[in-house]
C-alpha cells in the first residue's frame, strides 16, 4: 500500500479527499497488522517515497523480488494502464483480479449492452431487481415490482414549502479525527499545503466499524422522508435528508448489498415508506452499477469526449465560492467546507451552469474528481461528462442522436431552482428575467443554449416542448439574449462557446 503525492496532483485534489483517502488506508493497514498479515506500507512523508504510483510498484517488485505484478481491478482506466505498463516495463506478468465488490461486472454490463441502440438505466435497473430480488414479489410465476411499480418519481422530486423541511433533519453522524487521522491531516499540511478546500470539519467514516454506524444512522434518521425530498435543496441544509455515505461505499468500508438490505429491512418493519426504500436502491443498484458499466464499456478515450463542441474555462469561483449567484455560493461554499454537494445540487446548479454556459467538459469532470470526497474516476467521469455536461455521444453517431448516458441535456433555468431551493430568496438576481443586469445567469445562459443548439436538439423527442418555448421568442430578444450570454462569459472568466447557433 502506497501513498504518493501524485494522486492528489493528477487532478486538484480536496484537502477532506486526500485526508479521507490516507486515512482509510492507514485505519485498514493497521487492522491487517493486527490480524498478522504482512503489510508494505509507504507513508506520504517516508523519506524513500518516491510519491509516483509507477515507481512505486517498481521499486517494491524489485525490493521484493516480485514474480508477477496482481491487483484487484482499479477505479480508473489510467490506475489500470499504470499497472500494466509498470509490469511491461519490469518483464512480469499481471493478472487482473475482478472486483467483487459490484453486483455487476464489466463483462456482464457489455453484454447487456451488446445490440442496444441506447443505453437507458431504467432498463438496466429493472434487470438488477430481478437479478437480486430487491423489493419484488412472485404473482403467480412471474415476479413484479412491490407495488406495482419501478419507481416512484411521481411521488418524489418534491419542493419544500416556505418553511423549509420540517422538521429538519438531523445531521449525519460526525466523527472525530483520532490519533491516525490527526497525524494524517499534519502530514498533509505540511507536505501538500497547496491543496483546495478546508479540513477543519474533517469526520467522515475512515473505518469499517464508522461507516456501519453512519449507514444505520441514516436508516433510522433520514431515509424516510429521502424519497420525496431527494431533488430538494435549501440554504444552511447541505446533506438533508440524504445518506453521505457514497465516499464509504466507493472506499468499500460498505458493501452495497448490505445498504440495500437494510434499507428493505426498514421498509419491511413499517419505518421507512415504499418510496424512499426504493429510491435508495435504485441509486445504489440502478445507476452506481450502470454508470460503472458505462465508464468500462467505452474505454480510456471516453475521457476525451465533447460532442457539443464546448471549450469555455472553469471560473475561478469553483475554487473560491467567491460569487454573487446565491445558488452558486452556497453549493460551491459547502464543497469547499466539505468536499459534498448532494446530487441536485452537482447536477441542476454546479453541473447545469457548467453545461449552459459552455465549459468544456474535461475541465468539468476534473473538478468533480477532485473536490468530492467520494470523487473515483469510474463514478465522477461518465457523471460528469455524460449525465451533467451531455458531452459522451459516440464519435461518428448522427449530431441529432442523444447522448450515451442521458437522452437529454440536463438543463434548466433559474425558475428551477427557484422552484427547488430557498437561495433566490437572497440573490440579487431574478430567475424570471432573460436579459438585463438583473437577469439570473442561469435563466440568460438557459435560453442561449437552447439557441445555440436548436438544430442539434430539434429531433430530440424530449425537447420539443423546450424547443416550442424558445420560438415563441421574437428575434430581437434572441440577439440581445445571446449579447448578455457573452458579457456574462467575459465577466466570469469563460471563453465563449463554440458557435452552433440556429
Amino acid at each position: 500500500m502506497m501513498e504518493v503525492s501524485e494522486e492528489s496532483r493528477h487532478v486538484s485534489s480536496h484537502v477532506q479527499r486526500t485526508i479521507l483517502f490516507l486515512s482509510a488506508m492507514r485505519h485498514f493497514a493497521a487492522k491487517l497488522d493486527s490480524r498478522g498479515v504482512r503489510v508494505r506500507y509507504i507513508a506520504l512523508e517516508d523519506p524513500q517515497n518516491t510519491q509516483s504510483f509507477a515507481s512505486e510498484v517498481t521499486r517494491a517488485a524489485k525490493a521484493l523480488e516480485a514474480a508477477e505484478l496482481a491487483c484487484t481491478l482499479p477505479g480508473e482506466w489510467r490506475a489500470l494502464e499504470m499497472v500494466r505498463a509498470t509490469g511491461s516495463n519490469l518483464k512480469l506478468p499481471v493478472t487482473i483480479w475482478p472486483d467483487e465488490h459490484f453486483l455487476t461486472n464489466p463483462e456482464e454490463f457489455a453484454q447487456w449492452a451488446n445490440g442496444r441502440t441506447a443505453l437507458t438505466m431504467e432498463y438496466f435497473y429493472r434487470e438488477q431487481r430481478r437479478k437480486t430480488g430487491y423489493l419484488m414479489e412472485s404473482v403467480g410465476n412471474s415476479p413484479r415490482p412491490l407495488g406495482g411499480e419501478w419507481n416512484f418519481d411521481k411521488e418524489n422530486r418534491l419542493p419544500f414549502g416556505k418553511r423549509g423541511p420540517d422538521p429538519r433533519p438531523p445531521a449525519p453522524l460526525w466523527f472525530r479525527p483520532d490519533s491516525i487521522t490527526t497525524k494524517v491531516m499534519r502530514t498533509i499540511k505540511a507536505l501538500l499545503p497547496d491543496l483546495p478546500g478546508d479540513d477543519a470539519s474533517f469526520g467522515w467514516p475512515v473505518t469499517r466499524e464508522q461507516a456501519l454506524a453512519a449507514l444505520e444512522d441514516f436508516i433510522a434518521h433520514r431515509l424516510d422522508r429521502f424519497g420525496p425530498y431527494e431533488d430538494a435543496m435549501w440554504a444552511d441544509e447541505p446533506t438533508l435528508y440524504h445518506s453521505t455515505l457514497s465516499c464509504a461505499l466507493n472506499l468499500k468500508l460498505l458493501d452495497p448489498r448490505e445498504c440495500c438490505e437494510q434499507a428493505i429491512a426498514a421498509f419491511h418493519a413499517g419505518r421507512v415508506p415504499l418510496q424512499s426504500a426504493e429510491a435508495f436502491v435504485r441509486q445504489i443498484i440502478g445507476w452506481r452499477e450502470f454508470i460503472r458499466g458505462v465508464y468500462w464499456l467505452e474505454g480510456p478515450g471516453y475521457a476525451g469526449r465533447n460532442a457539443l463542441e464546448q471549450h469555455g474555462r472553469l471560473p475561478g469561483f469553483y475554487w473560491t465560492g467567491e460569487t454573487d449567484m446565491a445558488c452558486m455560493k452556497a453549493c460551491i461554499g459547502q464543497v469547499l467546507e466539505t468536499g459534498f454537494g448532494h446530487h441536485i445540487q452537482r447536477l441542476m446548479v454546479t453541473g447545469n451552469f457548467a453545461l449552459i454556459s459552455g465549459i468544456h467538459p474535461r475541465a468539468v469532470s476534473d473538478w468533480y474528481l477532485g473536490m468530492f470526497v467520494d470523487g473515483v474516476d469510474w463514478v465522477t467521469l461518465p457523471n460528469a461528462l455524460g449525465m451533467v455536461m451531455h458531452a459522451d455521444q459516440r464519435p461518428g453517431a448522427a449530431p441529432a442522436n442523444t447522448g450515451l448516458v442521458g437522452t437529454k441535456p440536463y438543463v434548466a433555468s433559474g425558475k428551477y431552482i427557484e422552484r427547488m431551493s430557498n437561495y433566490c430568496e437572497q440573490c440579487r438576481y431574478r430567475p424570471d428575467e432573460r436579459t438585463g443586469p438583473t437577469a439570473c445567469p442561469f435563466t440568460v445562459f438557459y435560453w442561449d443554449f437552447l439557441l445555440r443548439y436548436r438544430d442539434r436538439f430539434s429531433h430530440n423527442q424530449r425537447m420539443r416542448m423546450i424547443l416550442k418555448n424558445l420560438d415563441r421568442i421574437s428575434a430581437p430578444a434572441r440577439t440581445q439574449l445571446t449579447i448578455d450570454a457573452d458579457l456574462l462569459r467575459t465577466k466570469f472568466g469563460i471563453t465563449p462557446a463554440a458557435p452552433e447557433k440556429a
